[in-house]
Order: C-alpha cells, then sequence, then structure tokens
C-alpha cells in the first residue's frame, strides 16, 4: 500500500492522522511537509521563536519493516498529546514532525538533514533497526542536535558521539539475557545453535554477544550458519543446524524473516525451542501459525506484565489506537517522555545545553522500565522475555543488568 504524506496538521490531528494510515489508505496527513511518490519533502517555515517547539522524527512509515515506525510514532505522538495537556515546555506547545525513511539508510540521512536544516526542530527521535539510527546519528552530531533511539540496539549508535542517545539496552546485554535464559529454565540448554544475518549490523552483532556468553556460562555452540538480505529459503543452513542436534536455535534476525525460517525448521523435523531478540516484535509473528509455538525473544517490555505503568500506558494507547502496544510503541512513548522531561530541566534547547540534560537523567520512570542515561550514553534498565502461543505473546521473566 502507498502512502503519501501530506502538508502539516497540527498535533491535535496526529491521532487522527495516525489512524488513517493504520485502519485505511492513501493520505495520511502528518506535520512539517508532503512527501511525493520521489521521496522529495516540502517543508513548513522554521518556527518562530516562542511558537511550538519541534521534535522531528524519522522512521520506516512504509517498507518492510512498517510496523516498526507505525508503532513507534504512535508512542512518541501519545506521549507528546499527553505533555501538551500539561502545557508543553514552559508555555510553548510541542510539535511532531515525522519523516517516512522507507526502510533505508540514506533516506535516513536525507530525512534528518532536512529535519534540523529546513523544520529546526530542537531535537530528533529514531530509528529503530541500527543501520538507520547510525545514519541519522551522524547527522544529528554533525549539526550538534540531540538525538535518542528509542530502540536501536547496536553498541555503534551511540558511538557516534555526544549527541546520541538511546533509551533501550544494547545488544551486549540483550545477548546476555537470551544467553542466561537459554542456558536456566526451561530450556537448560547446553548445546545452541545461530542463524543470523550476515548483512544487519544488529543480527551479526548480537549473534557475537549470544555466543560470548553462552560460551562463558558453560555452553556450546554447534554451528553458525549465515544467510543475506532477502534470502527466502533457510534448508540449507537448517539442515546444517540440524546435524548437530542443538538444544535450542538462535535467531537474532527481524520479525520479517522469523517466520519462515520458523515454518521451514518446523518442516524438517526441528523441534527444539527457538529464540531471538527484540527484532522479533511484530503481530507478525502470528503469520508463523504454530511454527512459533513455545519460542522466546527478548524485549524491551510486555503488555502484560503487571506493573502500574505498563497497565496505565497500555489502557490509554488501547484507547487512542484500538490496539494492543507492541515493545517498539513503548521505547516510543519512553523517547518522547524522556527527551520532554530533559527540555524542561535543560537550561536552554540549544543542542549542547537539551543534550546536557539529556545525559544527566537518573532513575525516569519509563514503560519499559527506570531508565538511567549512563556515561556513554545508553540506558541502563532490564529486559524481559516474552514466550510466543498462538500467535501472541506473553510475558515470561526479567532480567536484570549484571552487577
Amino acid at each position: 500500500m502507498k502512502r503519501c504524506f501530506a502538508r502539516g496538521l497540527s498535533l491535535t490531528l496526529a491521532a487522527v492522522a495516525w489512524l488513517s494510515l493504520s485502519y485505511g489508505c492513501g493520505r495520511q496527513d502528518t506535520p512539517g511537509g508532503t512527501q511525493s511518490s520521489s521521496g522529495a519533502v516540502a517543508t513548513q517555515p522554521a518556527a518562530a521563536p516562542g511558537g511550538p517547539v519541534r521534535i522531528g522524527h524519522f522512521a520506516s512509515m512504509t517498507g518492510s519493516e512498517a510496523t516498526w515506525g507505525v508503532s513507534t510514532d504512535a508512542g512518541v505522538r501519545m506521549a507528546v498529546k499527553e505533555e501538551n495537556a500539561k502545557g508543553g515546555v514552559n508555555g510553548r506547545p510541542l510539535e511532531v514532525i515525522t519523516y517516512d525513511n522507507q526502510g533505508r539508510a540514506q533516506e535516513s540521512a536525507t530525512a534528518v538533514t532536512r529535519l534540523i536544516t529546513q523544520d529546526k526542530v530542537a531535537a530528533v527521535l529514531g530509528e529503530v533497526a541500527s543501520s538507520r539510527s547510525i545514519a541519522g546519528g551522524q547527522v544529528a552530531q554533525r549539526f550538534g542536535v540531540p538525538m535518542i533511539s528509542p530502540s536501536s540496539t547496536n553498541p555503534k549508535v551511540t558511538d557516534i558521539g555526544d549527541m546520541v542517545f538511546r533509551v533501550c539496552f544494547i545488544d551486549p546485554f540483550q545477548g546476555y539475557v537470551c544467553a542466561k535464559f537459554a542456558r536456566g529454565e526451561p530450556l537448560n540448554a547446553q548445546k545452541a545453535a545461530t542463524l543470523f544475518n550476515r548483512a544487519q549490523i544488529y543480527s551479526t552483532g548480537l549473534n557475537d554477544t549470544f555466543k560470548k556468553h553462552f560460551t562463558e556460562m558453560g555452553g556450546t555452540i554447534t554451528t553458525e550458519q549465515a544467510y543475506a538480505d532477502g534470502d527466502t529459503d533457510y534448508s540449507a543452513q537448517l539442515t546444517n543446524i540440524r546435524a548437530t542436534a542443538p538444544d535450542v536455535i538462535f535467531i537474532p534476525g527481524y520479525y520479517t524473516e522469523v517466520v519462515n525460517i520458523a515454518v521451514q525448521a518446523r518442516r524438517l523435523g526441528l523441534t527444539v525451542p527457538l529464540l531471538g531478540g527484540d527484532g522479533w516484535d511484530a503481530e507478525d509473528l502470528k503469520n508463523a501459525g504454530s511454527a512459533l509455538d513455545g519460542a522466546y525473544f527478548c524485549n524491551h517490555y510486555s503488555h502484560d506484565e503487571d506493573r502500574p505503568a505498563v497497565r496505565e500506558f497500555v489502557a490509554k494507547y488501547q484507547e487512542e489506537y484500538r490496539r494492543i502496544p507492541d515493545g517498539m510503541a513503548a521505547t516510543g512513548y519512553d523517547s518522547a517522555k524522556l527527551l520532554i522531561d530533559a527540555m524542561r530541566r535543560a537550561s536552554s534547547l540549544a543542542g549542547k545545553d537539551l543534550a546536557a540534560a539529556i545525559a544527566a537523567t537518573k532513575d525516569f520512570p519509563g514503560v519499559t522500565g527506570v531508565i538511567t542515561i549512563d556515561a556513554q550514553r545508553n540506558a541502563r534498565k532490564p529486559a524481559v522475555i516474552l514466550r510466543v502461543e498462538g500467535g501472541k505473546t506473553y510475558y515470561t521473566t526479567t532480567i536484570a543488568p549484571p552487577d
């Protein structure tokens, strides 16, 4: 489905705009610009002093991973709507400008450049995929405008520089979480095989950290198998895995790949549990039918966690969008809330001042957990493990960072 982005409506229409994207077709009104079929964007004039405080967001609103962009944008917009109801920042309303990067790194760099140079945003939020956050983050760093990634987990994202932050955990911790869960109850895995995407820095990085921690915990990696972007036949790799008789198969890929992998694994008689990272998080897991039953993956939160912050967030999100929020909606919400909190604490909204306030964030009460930004501009926080059953996910356990 092709979606067009029309020129700016105010934030009061943001929820209606998003719903038209999620439940209808054709135009989607998004503040800040009109996107043509060629990807060109005609932006609004920069906000006048004392006018709205503009927050930029770049995301995969279309393309194979559009569910992530749509969910993140919904979380961001709900957070901003709530904060506008409280008076905005220093009496100024907040305005979100979202650009579609179509799932491409180069489009991410272009989008962030436009947000900063034409729309004059105070800060940028994005992306989910680490490669696209790196592309956008390099631009934000060059212009001295703070950027917060809601859910990019590769360590290289914040290595860019002092303007780039994140509200999610990073892959070294996520790899630890998956390895710890694999070695413990209920899996008790002694041997693990891995199947990863050699073209994704997310997948290769998470594969490496899982392997490191799993072996340090006394486990054995029986084989590492790789595939490439665009592959749809994984039978050769899965046949090689089957020959090594692992207790669990670790698949640190995206949901767009995992469904096919799971179906093909079961057809080949591989019945061992499958395990993955937060890249699995999407409603599309239901397309695997029963092939993913009994599989587990690491994520930022679970909608059925019994925490007051989660219950309140899920209820508000369902009222706003008529659907259950996934992990990307929750991290999008937290990224916007944490940014706005920093805006209120900052001595000014100039880049260095705002970045300093973000860096000083400690014990921020997020939906995805209590967030403290560390010296590397990463979030120190716990992770959860979810179980897949009947195409739905269920909270299993929480694993905290090691001391």
